[in-house]
């Protein structure tokens, strides 16, 4: 497996020619988008673990080289440096790709109400950009990442794939429901196929964000107090990584229409001030003083209280290994190992 320096000092013609000599007897591979980040090295892991050949690509903005070590010199994973933004590296990374898992994208909503054409131009654009690059390379089968966020405040909850209309109230969420868009017209136009997955919160090892992260970032540089964004009443349904690559293995494995969309979590909610409190635990520290900002929403574009419906997704034989509490609190551990508290 090559590293990222050598990566980047590789040209497109040459990075071409090393895909398609590494292809061992002409097979198929799969190309991860993203898969140097936190959700897509688990993926990568899983895919590995199916004995499935992978290609990352990943500009490593959020990624990291270490994600992937493990997978050294295995002959397994190919690492190529690139953006989704540059055309000509997609379709470079795509000769000899089955399918395409396309995760990459801006991993922290809350970006989009700084520099607000972050989620377009990661998001919608880079989604563009790798369904082109599929059809230049008449590569026929999508996987993506998609989110909760696409709902908004929806109405009725738990909410089903069958919610109408859809309104998401962040940048982050309309991207993603844009890029939806985008490959059902792929799938209508060109005779794709492909797999939507509205992701609940998803948590767990090697995360880069969210509030279990910055949980443990702040106390860690504050043992006494912890402050929680909002009221702590924000309710939501999370779902590991773990189990959340493994749901996405199985429905490409499982499920064979046109277009296939799920939802994928648990089932359950957890709240904020819950997740607060398992952290503190996890910590071990004692007296800390749990301190709210107030409001109903962390921050805008934040969606107070979402649960998904995903009798759908069970309904193909899936069943997750931990609910949302569960869940939470693996993720704590792990990341009070990874981080140090």
């Amino acid at each position: 497996m090559l590293g990222i320096e050598e990566l980047s000092m590789i040209n497109v013609l040459t990075i071409r020619r090393m895909a398609q000599s590494r292809c061992l007897g002409g097979a198929t591979m799969e190309l991860v988008t993203g898969g140097a980040g936190f959700i897509g090295s688990h993926l990568v892991d899983t895919l590995v673990d199916e004995g499935k050949r992978v290609r990352v690509l990943d500009n490593f903005s959020s990624g990291r080289e270490d994600f992937l070590s493990h997978h050294q010199d295995s002959g397994m994973v190919e690492i190529f440096k690139g953006d989704l933004l540059d055309i000509d590296a997609v379709k470079s990374a795509m000769e000899g790709i089955k399918t395409v898992h396309h995760l990459a994208a801006n991993p922290d909503i809350r970006l989009g109400t700084e520099v607000t054409d972050t989620d377009l131009r990661q998001g919608t654009l880079a989604t563009y950009n790798v369904l082109e690059a599929m059809r230049n390379s008449d590569v026929r089968r999508i996987s993506f990442s998609s989110s909760s966020a696409i709902y908004g405040e929806a109405s009725v909850m738990p909410t089903p794939e069958t919610y109408g209309p859809v309104k998401p109230i962040s940048l982050y969420g309309a991207s993603k429901l844009a890029s939806e868009a985008l490959i059902t017209a792929w799938c209508g136009t060109f005779g794709a196929k492909s797999w939507i997955h509205r992701f609940a919160n998803i948590v767990g090892p090697r995360g880069t964000h969210g509030v279990i992260y910055d949980f443990i970032h702040k106390l860690k540089k504050d043992p006494s107090r912890l402050e929680v964004l909002g009221n702590g009443l924000q309710e939501k349904s999370y779902m590991s990584a773990e189990d959340c690559v493994r749901a996405m293995v199985h429905l490409v494995d499982e499920t064979d229409d046109t277009i296939n969309l799920y939802n994928l979590g648990t089932g359950d909610t957890c709240s904020v001030r819950r997740i607060a409190e398992i952290v503190v635990e996890e910590s071990g520290l004692e007296g800390v003083s749990i301190e709210y900002t107030g409001g109903d929403r962390g921050w805008a574009g934040d969606v107070p209280k979402t649960s998904l419906d995903v009798e759908y997704l069970f309904s193909t034989g899936f069943e997750p290994t931990m609910q949302s509490e569960a869940a939470i609190r693996h993720t704590a551990r792990a990341l009070i190992d990874e981080i140090g508290l």
